[in-house]
């Protein structure tokens, strides 16, 4: 297991810096909806209560980025695991709107401050194009789940995403892609969420230049 990232001045730094030297990738609408997701980084002040990831007494210290299961009372995408977002209001821009929807769903307002950057925009087959907006959420930051549209928030330790079995790969026949997963301790993720998070590992962590919208979606993700 990778050791633990201290969640501090150095890995603000860090972050901001990969990102602002990263040229993003805005794709063209055509006819899809926009959409904008906050990926947020806080201490990891408790377990993850998601595939069993270990959790130790020096956690709070460390950083992790905030998942949630969606509210099982959802019209779409109920219960799959997802970042506080959802689609832009007439005259936002995607900061706006991931900010305004991280307040919404999980409780943690914070101003235009927070934002560290932008990772590429990723087409989905259920017709969104989103903006993922990497956020800095703060040391102590309280998160409480509006019960209509999360079922459960999850602080997921950064160290999870430079594990060695990164990324997990899948064919399909629909697609020459293949579907995109993250692991989560003995559990998993699936993009659209987990080609965010593999791209945040490559380019905010390590500072590589690598693009994901190829990848698939899995079939339970399409509609």
């Amino acid at each position: 297991m990778t050791t633990c990232i201290r969640f501090d001045r150095q890995l603000f730094e860090l972050i901001k810096y990969n990102l602002y030297k990263h040229p993003v990738t805005n794709l063209q609408l055509e006819g899809r909806k926009a959409a904008a997701v906050a990926f947020t980084l806080v201490n990891a002040s408790a377990p993850a209560d998601i595939g069993n990831i270990a959790h130790d007494a020096t956690q709070s210290e460390n950083a992790a980025f905030i998942l949630t299961t969606r509210a099982s009372s959802l019209s779409s995408h109920a219960g799959q695991r997802a970042y506080p977002g959802g689609r832009l209001d007439s005259g936002e821009t995607a900061e706006q709107a991931a900010l305004r929807e991280l307040a919404e769903e999980v409780g943690l307002v914070l101003d235009s401050d927070s934002v560290l950057g932008r990772l590429d925009d990723y087409a989905t087959r259920s017709g969104f194009v989103i903006t993922p907006i990497v956020v800095w959420g703060g040391i102590g930051a309280e998160l409480v789940a509006n019960p209509g549209e999360v079922e459960r928030i999850h602080r997921v330790p950064l160290r999870e995403l430079l594990r060695q079995d990164v990324p997990l790969l899948d064919s399909i026949e629909e697609s020459p892609h293949p579907v995109l997963r993250m692991p989560l301790g003995d559990d998993w993720f699936a993009a659209p969420s987990a080609a965010i998070a593999y791209q945040f590992r490559e380019v905010a962590l390590l500072g590589k230049d690598t693009r994901v919208v190829h990848f698939e979606q899995p079939h339970f993700a399409w509609q």
